[in-house]
């Protein structure tokens, strides 16, 4: 009888990130909040459940952000808007880098000015509204944030899903797209209310 070969199974454990549960603290006094709906904004209510967020590892100083009560990754899509995403896809990873006072940001891993070269970074106004990731410059607070960290937690690594074609799902209309968009609503009303030009 030839030797016997006893080969034991074991279960294939999914590699483990060590990530955080972390609050978004940003320079304007607000933290950074998703709401169940998926729509983002800012609070100055320390207590609330939805300003918790995942911050997972993906890369060398490269995070995705996912709220820890909805589940929802955030992206950044093309237009330089912040959107929720069911799936991580490659709109979903950020950069993370230490500025000079010491606060951090976030910007597009994908997205860019295309001259200048100049990121795209998640940033919050003064009024606790996101805003467009091309509008918000590294060098000013809208764009730092200090994180609060919660707890030290590990993560299974998210799965990259594809980009699919079409606009984005839960799109947050920042405050500055409204004002533009009001602006020139009252500017096509008062161009149809101005009196014809006299014929010479």
């Amino acid at each position: 009888m030839g030797p016997v070969c006893l080969c034991l199974w074991a279960p294939y454990v999914s590699p483990q990130l060590k990530g955080i549960v972390t609050r978004l603290y940003s320079q304007h006094g607000y933290y950074l909040q998703m709401q169940p709906d998926g729509t983002m904004d800012g609070t100055r209510d320390e207590s609330s459940s939805f300003s918790q967020f995942n911050l997972i590892p993906v890369g060398l100083r490269i995070v995705a952000i996912q709220g820890a009560k909805t589940g929802l990754y955030l992206g950044m899509n093309s237009d330089g808007y912040l959107y929720t995403s069911e799936h991580f896809t490659p709109e979903c990873k950020f950069k993370e880098s230490v500025f000079e006072n010491y606060y951090v940001t976030y910007s597009s891993m994908l997205y860019r000015q295309s001259q200048s070269g100049r990121s795209w970074y998640i940033g919050i106004n003064r009024d606790g509204q996101v805003m467009k990731g091309n509008r918000v410059k590294k060098t000013k607070g809208a764009a730092h944030f200090l994180p609060k960290v919660i707890e030290v937690a590990m993560y299974k690594e998210p799965s990259l899903h594809e980009l699919k074609e079409g606009p984005a799902q839960n799109t947050v209309k920042t405050s500055e797209e409204r004002h533009e968009r009001t602006f020139s609503i009252k500017n096509c009303r008062k161009e149809k209310k101005s009196p014809k030009a006299d014929a010479s």
